[in-house]
């Protein structure tokens, strides 16, 4: 038996993923990347890329991509508590603007596969979390893009409650100028 376990979204090559935590009374362990396991359940990008972020509660980023260099990632929180979002870019898709979001969390240890062609963005739920995402490409700056969080075409629901409301969304001045899918 593998020792990841791979849940549909309903939008084709998304998913979540949980890794296998072995936990005893010190605390616990769980492989949080295997090429091998990754294999076995469908996924064979190499990645070339770790990256690391820190936010406070209510911090939401993105929703970017990579516009010609597009990126697969896979995520996952280490601190804390996200509602984190991949959007579906692909023009030939049948979920084209279509969002699947889950609560990725240091308790859960479930971590998410955005694959290549998706925009992705976080909510953070707690007072602080720190997400950390692997890369299939190298980030380019130049070749940076992104969509509005709250862009009513795709609707996304994001869990503003757990955050207090709309008015503690705290975003970078980028973020608050991107266009709407349309």
């Amino acid at each position: 038996m593998g020792k990841f376990e791979k849940q549909e979204t309903g939008i084709e090559g998304l998913y979540v993923i949980k890794p296998t935590v072995f936990e005893d009374s010190r605390g616990f362990f769980m492989e949080t990347y295997q090429k091998q396991d990754f294999a076995a359940i469908g996924i064979t990008q190499e990645f070339v890329q770790d990256n690391q972020s820190k936010s406070s509660k209510g911090v939401l980023r993105g929703l970017h991509f990579q516009k010609e260099y597009a990126q697969s990632k896979l995520v996952r929180v280490i601190k804390g508590a996200v509602y984190d979002v991949a959007v579906d870019l692909r023009k030939d898709s049948k979920t084209y603007g279509k969002y699947y979001g889950v609560t990725l969390t240091e308790e859960n240890k479930l971590q998410f596969f955005i694959p290549k062609g998706f925009a992705h963005g976080f909510l953070v739920l707690s007072e602080e979390a720190e997400f950390t995402y692997k890369c299939d490409d190298y980030y380019h700056p130049g070749d940076e893009g992104g969509l509005l969080w709250n862009d009513p075409t795709i609707g996304i629901q994001w869990p503003l409650d757990q955050i207090g409301g709309v008015e503690n969304i705290i975003q970078s001045d980028k973020d608050k100028k991107w266009p709407t899918l349309k």
